[in-house]
């Protein structure tokens, strides 16, 4: 872990306890307790939108080189926990949800470009979630400094996403090469085939465009349905609540945790948005933290077995030897 991701993670955790204690930690208490069954509702939303987005990770894999759907949902439930509960950035579940595919027996490269995929395919429909969110709030009259805030960020990240797929293709190919060969000089012929069977996977996971399009579908679904959590916790709180403003507060949230990507589990950033967020609707902000910490309950819920899972995995593979898939001649 880098001396960034540490500072980063040290920050986190000091901004959220400082909010608490400057809120004051027994009406968090209070609000969290006021949830009851409440929790347990967002777990299951929870639970049901993971292994939704692991069915949408799954939809990209074209025919024949599919893994078991199953197995991309159990590893979509460890790609969330490490993001949310390891001190590393917020992409760092990724790059071991892909190792956990490539140890259960897919080649190394469709593992690694199927979670790049992924990756921005989230990122695309949560960019356009977060557009339905501000959206919303504007047809409410109701815009705010956090929701221009949100909505500058947003503006922002289509250059970067557009940056993001180019790197992908061809282009972008050209380009890793020629910095890879700067770095490791003489010896670049030894990664090279690596980056060319990495494209060669991008290429085809690119080419498979039903696939894209359910894997879109399916994410920007798990979107809304994440807006139910805010939507439950309100309700069993028992603070007014329709769906419209619990659209808005989770969009924006779920923008800003985009955002704070570099900060391991959002924290602190998660927090501070939503008591922000959360004031355009006239909802305290011990409530606002409150909902931020049962939030936090189905990370630690299906993180911590899917966390144990991995270890599992990785001394199996360790303790009985068992090679790495390799990659298949003329891949």
């Amino acid at each position: 872990m880098s001396w960034v991701i540490k500072t980063a993670w040290i920050a986190g955790v000091a901004a959220a306890v400082a909010l608490v204690f400057s809120t004051g930690a027994e009406p968090v208490v209070r609000a969290f307790e006021a949830a009851g069954w409440g929790v347990a509702v967002v777990c299951l939303l929870r639970g049901i939108a993971v292994s939704g987005a692991g069915l949408g990770w799954s939809a990209l894999f074209p025919p024949g080189l599919q893994p078991g759907v199953l197995t991309c949902v159990a590893i979509r439930f460890l790609r969330e926990g490490a993001n949310a509960l390891l001190p590393m950035t917020q992409v760092g579940g990724d790059v071991i949800g892909a190792r956990a595919l490539t140890l259960l027996g897919a080649p190394a490269s469709l593992s690694a470009a199927s979670v790049i995929v992924d990756v921005l395919v989230q990122a695309i429909t949560q960019s356009l979630f977060a557009m339905v969110g501000l959206a919303t709030l504007a047809a409410m009259g109701n815009v705010s400094g956090v929701g221009r805030t949100v909505a500058i960020a947003t503006v922002l990240a289509v250059p970067a996403l557009a940056g993001f797929y180019l790197v992908q293709r061809r282009v972008g190919q050209r380009v890793v090469k020629w910095l890879w060969a700067r770095v490791v000089g003489d010896r670049e012929w030894l990664s090279f085939g690596a980056i060319d069977a990495l494209y060669s996977r991008l290429d085809l996971l690119y080419a498979n465009l039903a696939g894209l399009l359910a894997a879109a579908s399916i994410n920007m679904a798990v979107w809304f349905l994440g807006a139910l959590e805010v939507w439950a916790i309100l309700f069993f709180i028992g603070l007014p609540a329709n769906y419209p403003e619990a659209l808005v507060i989770e969009s924006l949230t779920q923008a800003i945790r985009g955002a704070a990507f570099v900060i391991p589990g959002a924290l602190g950033a998660q927090e501070g948005g939503l008591v922000a967020i959360c004031a355009i609707f006239g909802v305290p902000a011990d409530v606002a933290i409150a909902m931020s910490l049962i939030k936090r309950v189905p990370d630690i819920v299906f993180g911590v077995p899917s966390l144990l899972g991995w270890q599992l995995l990785e001394g199996r593979i360790f303790f009985t030897d068992r090679p790495v898939a390799e990659e298949p001649r003329g891949s």
